[in-house]
């Protein structure tokens, strides 16, 4: 003997059944019918404070449309002049860096080359001494780099919102 098994319905035709269900179960209602005159006349003045609203709307958007111009292209400006900067201050840091990476390797050299302790504490001293004048120079030299970027970036924005404030006045 084959039994025969039930296949559950799908989550989509339960639902659908039970749509199906609810709608014939509920009253039907009609849209009661409005006769709208063919020509509806509007006051000249409500006419006339409709076309002055709609006027100040678009000279509201054209105004709104030319500072997101203004702004967008303050933005690509900012974006443009900081990624370049960037881009100067991180050369500059690998080549510090290269720098110190190579004189390293050569007071490595050195030191290994050394005769004597006393021949090595030399080294050392002459080594540290030079380096710290080296990393004071580069530091220096990055630190004004960075100050360069962040005003040459700043500018623009400075600039536009002093422009702003010129016009709201």
């Amino acid at each position: 003997m084959v039994e025969a098994t039930a296949v559950p319905p799908t989550p989509k035709k339960a639902a659908k059944a039970a749509t199906s269900a609810f709608e014939a179960a509920m009253p039907k209602f009609d849209m009661p019918k409005f006769d709208m005159p063919a020509h509806l006349e509007v006051p000249a003045v409500v006419r006339e404070m409709a076309e002055k609203n709609v006027q100040s709307a678009r000279d509201a958007y054209e105004k709104i449309k030319a500072s997101a111009e203004e702004t967008t292209d303050l933005l690509e400006d900012t974006y443009s002049t900081a990624s370049k900067g960037m881009a100067e201050y991180n050369a500059v840091a690998l080549e510090s860096l290269r720098t110190n990476v190579n004189a390293a390797f050569d007071y490595m050299g050195a030191l290994f080359g050394a005769k004597s302790v006393s021949e090595a504490v030399e080294l050392s001293t002459g080594h540290m001494r030079k380096q710290f004048d080296v990393l004071s120079s580069q530091a220096k030299e990055l630190s004004t780099l960075a100050q360069k970027v962040a005003t040459d970036t700043a500018e623009p924005i400075k600039a536009s919102v002093e422009k702003n404030i010129k016009k709201s006045a």
